[in-house]
Formats: structure tokens, sequence, C-alpha cells
């Protein structure tokens, strides 16, 4: 179902690059997990470490509030998206190398787009903060779907409406549920390592390639179909 490259494809670009925002497109992990930390303890006064912030990554916040402090999950949801709005601009930061891998991948011929569990105007904002300003066909978030990573379902709702197979489609991401997400929705995920995931989980959860620079990762997408 995928239309033929343009002029000047490169014939071994995968047809589909689909990313997750946080962790793998900017460097999110700083203000995601000061954003758990301060609200954890402003709402119900308990200190949550570095490393279990971290592990929440990639899920939705009312999956990982609802499954740990049920009774003040929607109040921990809302005092999470004020902070962490509120020091947005401040906290985030660019991942060297990415502007470049999406322009070789358009320019190669593949179609790029962001899938995350962030909502739709979230993930915009970061896109511009970070000056990510580029050819998106798709961008799936929290509302485009009734179930979220690591469910199949976000990502198959972007290769749907790109009317593309799942088969032709990549998944980046830097989580476990990332990748999770991509064999359940039969893609090919790759794994970066500047984000949440260490190289060990990411590998155990069934990355087909672990890359720790955006150079490295471009070359394997190139070679990847």
């Amino acid at each position: 179902m995928t239309g033929a490259p343009g002029n000047g494809a490169d014939p071994t670009a995968p047809p589909v690059v689909l990313f997750d925002f946080d962790g793998t497109l900017a460097d999110t992990i700083p203000l995601i997990v000061a954003s758990f930390r301060h609200t954890v303890a402003e709402v119900v006064g308990h200190e949550v470490t570095d490393v279990e912030a971290r592990s929440w990554i990639g899920h939705t916040l009312i999956d990982t509030f609802g499954q740990r402090y049920p009774a003040r999950a929607d109040e921990l949801v809302t005092a999470y998206r004020a902070w962490n709005l509120a020091h947005h601009d401040e906290l985030i930061r660019p991942v060297d190398g990415i502007p470049e891998v999406l322009d070789g991948l358009l320019a190669a011929g593949s179609r790029i787009g962001v899938v995350s569990s962030k909502s739709v105007h979230t993930v915009r904002r970061g896109l511009d903060a970070v000056g990510l300003a580029h050819d998106f066909e798709v961008l799936v978030g929290l509302e485009s779907t009734t179930v979220h990573k690591p469910h199949a379902e976000p990502l198959l709702h972007a290769a749907h409406t790109l009317a593309v197979e799942p088969s032709d489609c990549v998944y980046v991401g830097d989580a476990v549920v990332d990748i999770r997400a991509a064999q359940a929705a039969g893609m090919r995920g790759i794994a970066v390592t500047w984000g949440a995931g260490t190289v060990a989980e990411l590998r155990d959860a069934g990355a087909v390639d672990v890359v720790d620079t955006a150079g490295e990762l471009l070359g394997i997408l190139l070679r990847s179909a």
C-alpha cells in the first residue's frame, strides 16, 4: 500500500519511520523526572528516586498514577501537568543529530511521524521548543486512541492514517514500552540509549537494534528495508 519512492529516493530507506517523542526526538528526561518527583512529593508526600521515575516514562500519566496511587490519580495528573508545562521550555533540550536524521530520512524518500503517550498539543509544543519543524505526516497522541503503549493500537492507528502496512513501518523509541508496542504492532523496533531505558532493558524487550548516537540511528534506518 506504500507509494513508489519519489525522484532521488533511496530504495533501501524504510517507507515509514515513526518516532516516540520523549527521550527520543527530544531530551525531556530531566523535565519528566523532575515533574514526577515534584508532583508525588507535593500531593502524596512520598519521595520518588530518579531511577523509579525514569521507569515510569512511556506510560500515560493516568496509568502511571492509577497503578501506584489510585485514590489520588486524577489529582496527581493535574498537578503533574501544571508543573511540567510551567517548566517545559526551561528544561527541554534538543538531541544532537536528530534534525539530520529527519532530514536524511526525508531526502531518502521515507515518510515520518510521531507516536507519543502525550497529548498532541504538548508534543507540538515540544517539537517547536527544540526546533523540529519537519514534515511529520502523522502525529498520534494521548487523545488519538483509547489504549496506549505498550498496546499496539497507537502505532497501528498511525499506520492506518498513512494507509501503509504495519510491516512497512519502523518505530524508534527509548523506553521498554516503545519496543513492546512495536513488537505488538508488527513493526521493527529500534531503541536509542539517550532516553529512559538502559541497553540491557531495551535488548531484553526485543529491540532489533540499540543505538548510541543519532548518526548511528540514521545509518541503521537507511539500511533497514
